[in-house]
């Protein structure tokens, strides 16, 4: 019976670079403490009873004060709307400092053309060790993908039973599963900016209607002179949720925005790598 020529398949299958040790905390404890805080911030700053010219003494969960102090305290009557609103604001704060020290973290050091320029010159000259120790210097995504190619790339010039094409394809392969274990960790979380830049501008839609229904609703019972203190709170109330929501909207977009474009970066360095290295093998090991 004839021998098979061995494939790609029989090259060792795993990557080098293990799954990121990453811990799902932040995903799920920030928006409840973030929540609980904008209502904190909603009802003992902004709701303070110093802060109002009749304040509501027997206090409770969403106390009845009257006459804000200043625009501050006067966001207080926005409602309890408004407390939602600034949570989802801390929101992305939080989310966006958790993802902009990944990102750095995931640049590395220097420039991802200047590293991706070294390696080449050392694969040029046939240099491994070299370009693993570039990688090493890197400390980023591009730096980890390139170091799990090179690895596998060392092994195939000592490969003796594949094909250079099934070299080639290991090599990529290679780079492919490290990828995919490096993409997850700079996206993940960015989920919270995207629904709050939607999600946003909706509550504070809903907090607009509420304070419109609050304006018509006390014009309609009491008419007269005795309603326009109501239907001045009522509109107040409308247009604080919408400020706050627009404003809160705003920042997510810009700082998602931000962080996709910077994502993009990464996987640009990431990809260059990958067709590096396949290139470099498949041009010197025919």
């Amino acid at each position: 019976m004839a021998e098979t020529k061995p494939t790609a398949s029989a090259v060792k299958a795993s990557t080098s670079v293990k799954p990121k040790g990453g811990s799902n905390i932040i995903s799920w404890l920030a928006p409840v403490v973030c929540i609980i805080a904008g209502y904190i911030i909603w009802r003992f700053i902004l709701g303070s009873e110093t802060g109002f010219t009749k304040p509501d003494p027997e206090g409770g969960f969403w106390p009845n004060h009257k006459g804000p102090i200043g625009a501050l305290h006067g966001i207080y009557e926005g409602g309890i709307i408004v407390p939602i609103l600034i949570g989802m604001f801390l929101m992305v704060i939080v989310f966006s400092i958790e993802r902009f020290l990944t990102i750095i973290k995931a640049s590395g050091k220097g420039s991802n053309s200047e590293f991706v320029r070294k390696v080449q010159y050392h694969l040029a000259n046939k240099n491994v060790d070299a370009a693993l120790a570039e990688c090493d210097k890197q400390q980023g995504s591009v730096g980890n993908v390139m170091k799990a190619g090179l690895r596998r790339y060392k092994e195939m010039i000592t490969d003796t039973e594949l094909s250079t094409d099934q070299k080639v394809a290991a090599i990529q392969k290679e780079v492919e599963e490290a990828t995919a274990l490096e993409l997850p960790m700079l996206q993940k979380n960015l989920v919270f900016l995207s629904t709050i830049t939607s999600v946003g501008t909706l509550v504070a839609l809903l907090g607009t209607v509420m304070g419109m229904i609050r304006s018509f609703g006390a014009l309609g019972e009491e008419g007269g002179a005795g309603a326009a203190a109501e239907l001045a709170v009522g509109i107040a109330e409308a247009l604080y949720n919408t400020a706050l929501g627009i404003a809160t909207s705003a920042f997510a977009l810009i700082m998602y925005n931000i962080f996709t474009t910077k994502i993009d970066g990464i996987t640009f360095g990431i990809d260059e790598s990958g067709f590096t290295l396949t290139q470099s093998f498949a041009s010197q090991y025919k």
